[in-house]
């Protein structure tokens, strides 16, 4: 399933325009913020799919039936771009589990790249609700792999993946692989280029949220 939250007007779109201008993109803290501010209305667009159970709740004047969360999911991203989504999840599922994996691309002389993984810390998450965010979903090679690599701690029950922009190339791709994913995205674009970077896209995520990076 592939939720497009641009179909709608909402915030959103305001919010995926400021990201795409060249104009804003040079307030970092705003580019950071809109990132974030996306990922918490997906947040709660997730929260309404998931379990609930009642709860008996003391206040001062007695006791009140509450809804609230069945379990709390394991909100995972990828380093370094995924950080602003990440803290947006994080803001509305402030009980969660976190995963951390770095995941880029290591380009080679001839204009090919692969992706490179070299670190992960995650929780225990056999059968649980999974939640992997990364602002551009391109060719969906770095998602695939980050997902492969977490099913080495086990075995997941439920997978949201949250991003800013997607491409329908990469929501293809994950779809091939991840049959049973959501994929919750602000807005989808139809081009890719050579070098997997969506058009028109915003750019590098990476690099607009906390500077330009050194690469080898």
């Amino acid at each position: 399933m592939v939720i497009n939250l641009s179909e709608n007007h909402s915030l959103v779109n305001n919010w995926v325009g400021e990201l795409r201008n060249v104009d804003i993109q040079t307030d970092r803290l705003r580019f950071r913020r809109n990132l974030e501010r996306i990922a918490e209305v997906i947040g709660y667009e997730i929260s309404k799919k998931l379990a609930w159970e009642e709860k008996e709740i003391t206040t001062p004047m007695g006791i009140s039936v509450c809804k609230v969360l069945k379990e709390q999911p394991v909100l995972a991203t990828i380093l370094r771009a995924g950080l602003p989504m990440h803290n947006g999840l994080l803001n509305y599922f402030d009980k969660a589990d976190n995963a951390f994996i770095s995941a880029y691309r290591k380009h080679h002389t001839d204009g090919s790249f692969e992706i490179a993984l070299e670190y992960m810390a995650s929780p225990d998450i056999e059968n649980r609700i999974l939640i992997v965010s990364d602002p551009m979903l391109a060719t969906g090679s770095s998602l695939v792999k980050t997902i492969q690599f977490l099913r080495e701690e086990g075995n997941f029950k439920e997978l949201h993946i949250v991003c800013a922009i997607a491409c329908t190339v990469g929501i293809e791709y994950i779809k091939r692989a991840e049959p049973k994913a959501t994929i919750w995205c602000g807005d989808i674009d139809d081009e890719i280029t050579a070098k997997g970077y969506i058009v028109p896209g915003l750019g590098d995520a990476g690099d607009l949220a906390y500077g330009v990076k050194l690469q080898n």
